[in-house]
């Protein structure tokens, strides 16, 4: 397994590939080429920032049997995606702000796919020849949005509602590895990446018929049961395998002025 990410020392910003207590940097992002500069930093003297900037993320929705009849939802027979604005996108530690307090907002705890090739069109026994790696997900939802709107982009695109992180994991196998996630220390998801209804091949496949995948992007690739709504003060940690936690705490958001929202019931 190869670990990679995005990390941050003062004003710079940069990709590297983490081995052992080092960060060896990249002159490149890492989905376009892994190319060392020499410069080799110690990991903990930095910042863990992003491993991803992504032209688009996609979401999967009911891939779970258990989400489906939780949410009291029937299977689709094909895959549910949609669009992610790459602007949700938040970093390992960063504070997830919600922006309407007075709605219920929930955690969904997820799978990452990392794109590493172009993809497009392609079938499923070679989807997997264009995934670069894995990465830990949350998808924060606003329930309320979400019940109000028929599309999903919106409720899901706040600032700050998609933590990832905080690595990327290359060689892997995630075909079945644990995932759970844990509220205040109390666990409140727990699965098994082999339960998903489509793998991510087929995921990976049938994206890439309705649009081009570019190295970078990341698919979201759905949610087990036990989602559950997230308040300010809470602590956040979803784990996969035995890769390290991806920890993220909880706030009401701000206005530009640095007042806590108003409290109404439409946004």
């Amino acid at each position: 397994m190869r670990t990679f990410g995005g990390f941050r020392l003062g004003d710079s910003f940069f990709y590297g590939e983490v081995r052992g207590n080092d960060v060896h940097v990249l002159a490149k992002p890492y989905w376009v080429e892994i190319e060392p500069t020499g410069d080799v930093r110690k990991l903990a003297d930095l910042h863990v920032d992003l491993p991803v900037a992504s032209s688009k993320l996609i979401a999967v929705g009911l891939n779970y049997s258990d989400h489906i009849a939780e949410m009291k939802r029937t299977e689709l027979g094909a895959p549910l995606i949609w669009f992610k604005a790459p602007s949700s996108l938040l970093a390992h530690q960063g504070t997830i702000e919600i922006v309407f307090p007075e709605h219920r907002t929930d955690f969904e705890v997820e799978l990452a796919v990392v794109i590493g090739a172009p993809a497009k069109n392609v079938i499923v026994n070679d989807a997997l020849d264009h995934v670069f790696g894995y990465t830990i997900g949350l998808d924060i939802t606003d329930r309320d949005l979400q019940k109000e709107e028929k599309q999903f982009g919106r409720c899901k695109s706040f600032d700050t509602y998609t933590p990832v992180g905080p690595f990327v994991y290359a060689d892997v196998d995630v075909s079945d590895v644990p995932i759970e996630l844990r509220q205040n220390g109390e666990v409140r998801q727990r699965t098994r990446t082999s339960l998903m209804i489509y793998s991510v091949a087929h995921l990976v496949s049938f994206a890439s018929e309705s649009l081009t995948l570019l190295p970078g992007d990341v698919i979201l690739t759905g949610t087990p049961s036990g989602v559950g709504p997230i308040r300010a003060g809470d602590q956040l940690e979803a784990v996969i395998g035995d890769w390290p936690p991806l920890r993220n705490r909880v706030a009401h958001a701000r206005d530009n002025t640095g007042a806590r929202p108003p409290n109404q019931t439409k946004p």
